[in-house]
């Protein structure tokens, strides 16, 4: 008989998560070509090779209130996984972020004695932080994308590994601003400001209108002046167009290009999220904004235990970049935001100058590198003592 094949279930439950786990499998196919992989992503770990048991737009709800309304979908999908994994029995789970599913996840697979790897902390630093014992329980390895996380998790006795932020790698060389220009009719000269949603049907729905609104503000104060609408892979270009119509600025909306369009603009209003390392590993300043419904807002606020929602002010350990919040994410204030930014020559200097320190905190590049051959060689042992694993 042959060697059987040594197969990996992994989890991603979001669009960043998605392109995060794809990186990810492709390393660990370069380490060894024999791999098999299945389990629940979006399109970028369909095309890495990955068996989907679901896509991941029937797990991408935010907030207390909308997981509750999905929950019997959700539900069936974690019965689903746990069916999976007792069938294929797997070499090891890989976890990708989405705390709220994944670590019920992990508890259950701990049973079936199956070993736990989780890339992309839970934020347990912000809320939960109850999370770190059953993190301490069910996990076998935490690989962390932030030094500080590391730092975390080790006074806690969790078995953690720092791998930098993959993203370090998916922006390193974005096309030429006058090349993007030409390509898509914009005039290289003018002001031109991005916005960046997110990847969700109930973020755009909530934040674009807001921001498009901001924006016509802005076009009537600031001419010439231009805008761009960031498509995330998640979302329908159809929806994005219904909310640009009735727009006074007139966006351009950019697909499949998100890292050049940040790079070819002044600034950006983004939705807080990992959208905002996206912008600051290009060094663009920006305004972040985020509206969720009020219960969830209201739960979100008696348990986060942090001054800030914005990623890149959580890895700065201060507010480098504005946050415009809930009540105060109005097209009004956010206006009034970016025009601070935009007639302040210095304070544009301060902001870039904090975000390079900011790039310069998420690690050399090879995060997903680094992050398949921890895997790897942690998983070598599991495969020595079970050979009989696999499809």
């Amino acid at each position: 008989m042959g060697q059987p094949q040594k197969h990996f279930i992994i989890v991603a439950g979001e669009a960043s998560g998605d392109v995060h786990a794809a990186h990810l499998v492709d390393e660990l196919k370069k380490l060894d070509p024999s791999l098999t992989f299945s389990g629940i992503g979006g399109p970028r770990l369909q095309a890495s090779g990955v068996e989907l048991y679901k896509d991941i737009s029937s797990l991408a709800v935010v907030g207390f209130v909308e997981v509750i309304k999905h929950y019997g979908a959700i539900r069936g999908i974690f019965n689903l996984i746990l069916q999976r994994i007792d069938k294929v029995k797997p070499q090891a789970v890989i976890l990708v972020d989405y705390p709220g599913f994944n670590l019920r996840l992990a508890r259950e697979i701990k049973k079936r004695n199956v070993k736990v790897i989780y890339y992309i902390s839970p934020q347990v630093w912000a809320w939960k932080a109850n999370r770190v014992e059953q993190i301490q329980k069910y996990v076998d390895k935490m690989l962390v994308l932030f030094r500080f996380e590391q730092d975390f998790y080790a006074r806690r006795g969790v078995r953690v590994d720092f791998v930098g932020h993959p993203l370090m790698d998916a922006l390193n060389a974005p096309m030429d601003k006058n090349k993007f220009c030409q390509r898509h009719g914009l005039d290289r000269e003018r002001l031109t400001i991005g916005l960046l949603p997110g990847s969700r049907q109930n973020e755009i729905n909530t934040l674009l209108p807001i921001m498009l609104n901001a924006a016509d503000i802005l076009h009537k104060e600031f001419a010439p002046i231009q805008f761009l609408v960031l498509k995330a892979h998640t979302i329908e270009r159809s929806l994005l167009e219904r909310c640009c119509r009735n727009a006074v600025c007139q966006p351009r909306i950019i697909e499949s290009e998100t890292y050049d369009g940040i790079n070819a603009c002044h600034l950006c209003i983004v939705a807080s999220g990992t959208a905002t390392l996206e912008t600051a590993i290009l060094e663009k300043p920006m305004v972040i904004v985020y509206k969720t419904s009020f219960p969830t807002w209201l739960m979100a606020k008696l348990l986060v235990k942090i001054p800030y929602i914005g990623l890149v002010n959580v890895v700065a350990g201060k507010k480098i970049v504005p946050e415009c919040v809930q009540f105060q994410a109005t097209p009004e204030h956010i206006a009034s935001q970016l025009r601070k930014i935009i007639t302040d020559e210095i304070r544009i200097s301060v902001i870039k100058e904090n975000l390079r320190d900011v790039k310069n905190l998420l690690g050399a590049p090879g995060a997903s590198q680094r992050a398949a051959e921890i895997i790897y060689e942690s998983t070598a042992t599991t495969y020595a003592q079970n050979p009989s694993s696999g499809m």
